[in-house]
């Protein structure tokens, strides 16, 4: 045939004729439909068919009278001509050869799938999905087609959709030609979704260019509403190193709120098509609670995403990170993959220069949602509410929305930051805000109501995966480092990590691994019970109970809940080092902290100096937590076997007593987490002075030792650092630290065992890191804002002795 191409018939390399969204879909049905890839069969109306519709209909002659003099910076201007060139393009006739082709297509499909097929009608340009520009919502789809003057009408809508106001300005700024551009479409069966779930997914993440993981976004219904940024979608993370060894879990998750599904419109008909036809509806509230897709959905989908990725980076002979759409049949139950180009921005960055930027004040948090990007940007609010206000939005402001559509795209591109109240990181304000390299935050709940015209603002990316709208104009600084100019010393750099949020964003510093990962965190930021709570909830009250099913609710039961979100946060930060170690280490909340937990206050003591009570090993074994600390094990457990991440390595907190040691090696086998099985390795925090005393006999017990100078100074100088009448003798520089901290050292070498340090000490003061490298440590752990510095310090100080 002369103007349609069957997916069989197309690859890669077709896209001046059939267009990106074709190519790609050509591509993946030849070489990765027989890997177990599911495409979906279809065809493409090529760039000849749309050039010989328009010159059938002399259209060209017309557009040139529309567009010739089009400004698309004056918003009005573009508004009217897009209008009037559409409507052109529309009203063109499809030529009878042309239309026999499209319908035989259409019956072919037909035999293929049964009569009661339907179709999706989807653009494909002829400069789309390259890696210079991605095009994304730029042209129109129309699902669910059925009969053949509703495909008909649909192709020519597509067609006209070359013309938007969104997809003229995307031409203007990346500089493409209006009239060399050539819309094809794509003709394919259309995947239920709208009574299944689809969304969007990446072979990176987004964020922060890190390339281990893949990204997916799921949420109920039609994948509108996660590419528009209307609902705020369920998203996920799989590892992919350990993937690929053969480990099946979920590295990450996060439940999206979902208010919305979008489905179809009962009567699907050609005067629909000009208005709608898909419509909104509310997503019941359990439904909401729930994950809309489960975690065997979410291996399918990695699978997928990394068959794609291995494939497109040989085809292109170098890493190609890919953006992908996909769809889960609410009929059949199956995922099939609707869409793939490359990623557009990451992509894109070069070299290996590292930007840092820093707050350097704080003021009160107006609103929070979903960091977009990792910077920051400041200006005055400005709120618009609808298309017909944009001509009014002033450069340099805060742009603020409820969300944003392509249309919008030509005053997001002058915005000092975007702040939209629905979506999440693979909305359309985020694809763009990426794309611009614009901070924004996504899914900031009422923003629209909080933040008022003209209120001086300053947009915070730059502290993790919550962003945050701060009063007032703050001051920030912008650090670049070139990492590829940086040596490394002989003396490990490690680093001190709680916030698994951090921990991809962190993974391009040049560190050894994680010295210190911190359990604390996460269990008061993402599980915030205690675990006898969820152990015993009987032992509790009904407010604790009903706090608990709430916070368990997408899960099996509580314990469920407390494993995986533990095993998860760690998960992610040991994921984002791999294979680097990852020493982590189990809870070490004093009993007050603990109090503070929901439920804690049911199973604590009442202590009067807590730092010196009920804490650390002496918990591990004790009737009052044992159960607990089984929980944190077999969350452990999950990581490294479950997950993969054998590179974690446990260790104990404030072990007072050798007798104790033994004690929790002890407890920890009988929750199977048996030291030296499967290559585990424990640790010990030396941080009492008995620890440096008795090294010998400790280092018969544990694998390594990580000085914990905080407490060792404390306990050393008999210092409560938590006191301000005596805080002045407190200091890591005393003599006698000091001496305690070499012997340590000495006694780890001694008995062939790691040393290292995890306290603040050599973050703050560069004497000390001198110290600790003129006597042989193994291993210096900084907090992240210190590592390069220190790390610079070491390599000159190396260079002397």
């Amino acid at each position: 045939m002369k103007y349609i191409k069957w997916f069989k018939e197309i690859s890669a390399k077709d896209v001046s004729s059939v267009g990106g969204k074709n190519a790609n879909l050509g591509e993946m049905y030849r070489h990765l439909a027989p890997l177990g890839v599911k495409i979906p069969n279809g065809f493409a109306v090529n760039a000849d068919a749309y050039r010989y519709v328009l010159s059938y209909n002399n259209a060209w002659e017309k557009l040139h009278k529309i567009l010739d003099p089009l400004n698309p910076e004056d918003v009005e201007d573009l508004q009217k001509r897009g209008k009037a060139a559409r409507e052109v393009v529309y009203n063109c006739k499809i030529p009878d050869d042309l239309k026999k082709e499209i319908l035989e297509g259409y019956e072919s499909l037909k035999k293929e799938y049964g009569k009661d097929l339907s179709l999706a009608v989807r653009s494909s340009a002829t400069s789309e999905d390259s890696p210079e520009a991605s095009f994304a919502g730029q042209n129109e789809t129309y699902l669910n087609i059925k009969g053949e003057e509703a495909l008909l009408d649909a192709y020519k809508r597509c067609l006209a959709s070359n013309f938007t106001d969104r997809s003229l300005h995307y031409k203007y700024d990346n500089g493409f030609d209006y009239f060399k551009v050539y819309l094809c479409v794509v003709v394919m069966k259309m995947v239920r979704s709208d009574i299944g779930s689809s969304g969007v997914m990446f072979s990176i993440d987004t964020e922060t260019g890190f390339k281990e993981a893949v990204f997916i976004n799921a949420a109920y219904g039609l994948g509108e509403n996660v590419v528009q940024g209307t609902i705020d979608p369920d998203s996920f993370y799989v590892h992919k190193p350990t993937f690929k060894k053969g480990f099946r879990a979920v590295l990450k998750r996060r439940l999206g709120s979902k208010e919305l599904k979008m489905v179809f419109s009962e009567e699907i008909s050609v005067a629909n098509l000009a208005q709608e036809y898909t419509k909104n509806v509310p997503v019941s509230e359990d439904d909401r609670k729930r994950f809309c897709i489960s975690d065997d959905d979410v291996m399918v989908l990695a699978d997928y995403a990394i068959k794609v990725e291995d494939h497109y980076s040989k085809l292109a002979g170098y890493f190609k990170p890919m953006d992908m759409e996909w769809a889960k049949d609410g009929i059949d139950n199956q995922i099939y993959m609707v869409q793939a180009r490359p990623e557009t921005v990451e992509s894109r960055k070069r070299g290996a220069i590292l930007e840092i930027y820093h707050l350097l004040e704080k003021s009160r948090v107006l609103v929070e949602g979903q960091a977009v990007g990792m910077k920051i940007g400041a200006g005055k609010v400005q709120v618009i509410n609808s298309v017909e206000e944009l001509p009014s939005f002033r450069p340099g402001n805060v742009l603020v929305a409820e969300t944003t559509t392509p249309d919008w795209e030509p005053v997001m591109k002058t915005s000092a930051a975007i702040v939209t109240a629905r979506g999440g990181r693979t909305c359309h304000a985020a694809i763009v805000s990426r794309e611009l390299g614009i901070p924004a935050i996504v899914g900031a709940d009422k923003a629209t109501e909080i933040l008022k015209d003209g209120e001086e603002v300053t947009v915070s990316c730059a502290e993790g995966e919550i962003g945050k709208v701060y009063e007032g104009i703050l001051r920030y600084e912008v650090k670049k480092i070139d990492l590829s100019s940086l040596p490394r010393p002989k003396t490990k750099i490690m680093m001190n990590l709680g916030n698994p949020d951090m921990a991809f964003s962190l993974s391009h510093l040049p560190v050894d691994g994680i010295g210190l990962a911190r359990m604390e965190f996460i269990i008061n930021e993402y599980i915030k019970a205690h675990p006898m709570a969820i152990k015993h909830p009987e032992k509790t009250d009904d407010y604790t109970r009903k706090k608990l099913d709430e916070l368990s609710y997408a899960y099996k039961n509580y314990e469920d809940f407390f494993i995986k979100t533990l095993s998860e946060g760690v998960g992610t930060i040991a994921a984002a080092f791999y294979p680097k170690p990852v020493v982590v280490r189990m809870s070490d909340f004093k009993s007050n902290e603990y109090a503070s937990l929901l439920g804690g206050k049911f199973f604590e003591p009442k202590e009067d100096n807590p730092m010196i009570g009920f804490r650390g090993a002496a918990r591990y074994s004790h009737p009052l937590y044992e159960e607990g600390f089984g929980l944190e094990c077999a969350a452990m457990k999950r990581v490294r076997e479950v997950m993969g991440l054998e590179n974690v390595i446990l260790m104990i907190p404030f072990c007072r007593r050798v007798d104790e040691g033994k004690k929790v090696i002890k407890t920890m086998e009988k929750y199977g987490l048996k030291k030296g099985e499967k290559g585990l390795k424990i640790y010990v925090m030396c941080e009492i002075p008995n620890n440096v005393v008795l090294v010998d006999r400790f280092a018969e017990i544990f694998d390594g030792f990580s000085i914990g100078s905080n407490d060792l100074t404390q306990l050393t100088l008999g210092v409560d650092r938590d006191s301000r009448i005596v805080a002045f003798d407190y200091d890591e520089k005393d003599e006698g630290v000091l001496e305690m901290i070499k012997a340590a050292v000495e006694g780890a070498k001694r008995n062939g065992r790691h040393s290292g340090i995890c306290g603040q000490a050599p973050s703050d003061y560069p004497e000390i890191a001198e110290f600790l490298v003129k006597i042989g440590i193994d291993s210096i752990s900084l907090n992240p804002d210190s590592v390069l510095r220190v790390l610079q310090f070491i390599v000159e100080l190396e260079k002397k002795l």
